[in-house]
Parts: structure tokens; C-alpha cells; sequence
């Protein structure tokens, strides 16, 4: 199946084909696009097929109406036990490791609340641009819970430990400047300029070798996992396998002969 194909039969996850960007528009806007079993169906279903969609190069998230994602959705949590638990924080890791992990770039255009599960689905990506109304945050410990799509684990990578400890024992909210002082987000715009933005750099990123981004994405995101003797190992086996390959020698050619290259666009 191809991403246009999904798009067709998605309600709560909008998905549209801008040249090679397939743009996810997360669109429960009366829930403020809470994330329910429906939503992460969708949102897998894309993910799936945007793996190998060689018509899709890179992907952008963001949200309708006044959220990116305003977390989780509650009320269908209210029963669960102790097995409930385990396996929605697993179905929903599994997902937004798959987001993290696809070797094709994945901007967040975070437009407005970035709470709970929805902070922990804009780190799921490779950046994140927050409009000036962006706010993030992990209320979970209002309610008795812990952040469990990630949360813990990838705001302490990217913020530190005494940061994100702060922010989840706390549960204060993060309004985008602040985002980007600590790390959380790359930068901020004006609302309106979000999507021009989040366009603008995946033109960018999309502009050079899809095959090397791939591998820079697979070196960083396993070598953030281990110690450095181990990291550099990795990278270099990276580094080793892209000589491999046409994106190399157009890259290196062009580069001689003085011209833009012309990557041949394919994973």
C-alpha cells in the first residue's frame, strides 16, 4: 500500500503528499488531537508504509486547531490495570520507536500544546520547530501516572537529567522559547510562518544525499545508546558502507567538478 492509498481511509491522522514530504496532520481538534487507540492505529498504519513508500522522502507532523497533541486520552485509561498498562505503554513506544528509527527525516511543526504523550511524540522526531503559542510539557504526576511513551527517556537526552527531572516531578509547562533555551526545541517562528518553515528546512535536509541522511540518523541514534569507544564503531561502519553507493560517487563528482549534485532521491 502507498501513503496516498492510507491517507484515503485515515480519519484522526490527515495525511497529505507535498512533492516527496508527506505532512501528517494530527485532527481530533475537539479532543486537542488526544492521542486515542484510533489515532495510534493511524498513525502506525502511516509510519508502516512510509517506510517503503520510495515515493515519500521525508516526513512533517503537526496538528489542527490550537494542539499538536494535548497528551493521551484519558477517559479510556479510567479501567485499565496493571497488564492494561504495560501494553498500552508498549503499543505506543513501539510506534513512536518505529517514528524515531525510520531512516527518512521527521520534523515536528509543534503549532501549539505538546503535553504528555504529545511532547513524547514531538521527541520521537529528528526536530522540532515550535510555533510562538507552542507549549510542551509532562503533567503525568498530576494524575498519579508517569510519562510512558518515552517521556522519560528521550527529554533526558535531550535536556539532561536535572532538567527533565524538574519538568516530570513538577509538571510544569514549557512555552516555546524556553523550549528552545534547554534544548527541547531547534527554533521558534511565528505561527503563521510554521509550516513555510518546517517546509523550508526539509527542502533543505532533502536537498542532500537521502541515502547519507539515513545513515547520520542511524549513527546518531545508536551511538547515543552506548559509550563512545562503541559509538565511534559505529559510526565508522556507517562511513564504510555509504562508499557503497551512488549517492557517494555523484556527491564526490559533483564536489570535483565544481556543480550541485543530482542524488538520485531513493532510500
Amino acid at each position: 500500500m502507498k501513503f496516498t492509498e492510507v491517507a484515503k481511509i485515515t480519519e484522526f491522522v490527515k495525511g497529505e503528499l507535498d512533492g516527496t514530504v508527506a505532512i501528517l496532520t494530527m485532527n481530533r481538534p475537539k479532543a486537542l488531537n488526544a492521542l486515542n487507540d484510533q489515532t495510534l492505529d493511524e498513525l502506525d498504519r502511516f509510519f508502516t508504509v512510509i517506510k517503503s513508500d520510495k515515493d515519500v522522502l521525508g516526513v512533517i507532523i503537526t496538528g489542527e486547531g490550537r494542539a499538536f497533541v494535548a497528551g493521551a486520552d484519558i477517559s479510556q485509561m479510567r479501567d485499565y490495570g496493571v497488564e492494561e498498562g504495560r501494553l498500552y505503554s508498549e503499543r505506543a513506544q513501539t510506534l513512536f520507536n518505529k517514528i524515531e528509527t525510520l531512516e527518512k527525516p521527521v520534523i515536528a511543526a509543534v503549532n501549539g500544546f505538546a503535553l504528555g504523550g504529545g511532547c513524547e511524540l514531538s521527541m520521537s522526531c529528528d526536530i522540532r520547530i515550535a510555533s510562538e503559542k507552542a507549549v510542551f510539557g509532562q503533567p503525568e504526576a498530576n494524575l498519579g501516572l508517569i510519562p510512558c511513551f518515552g517521556g522519560t527517556q528521550r527529554l533526558t537526552r535531550l535536556v539532561g537529567a536535572g532538567i527533565a527531572k524538574e519538568l516530570i516531578y513538577t509538571c510544569r509547562q514549557v512555552k516555546a522559547q524556553e523550549a528552545k533555551e534547554i534544548g527541547l526545541a531547534n527554533k521558534v517562528v511565528p505561527t503563521e510562518e510554521l509550516m513555510n518553515e518546517a517546509k523550508a528546512m526539509m527542502a533543505t535536509i532533502l536537498s542532500k544525499s537521502p541515502i547519507a541522511i539515513g545513515y547520520c540518523k542511524q549513527a546518531i541514534n545508536r551511538g547515543a545508546d552506548t559509550d563512545l569507544r562503541n559509538g565511534l564503531e559505529i559510526e565508522k561502519e556507517c562511513w564504510a558502507v555509504v562508499f557503497g553507493t551512488k549517492d557517494k560517487d555523484e556527491g564526490i563528482s559533483a564536489f570535483l567538478e565544481k556543480r550541485a549534485p543530482q542524488f538520485p532521491n531513493e532510500y
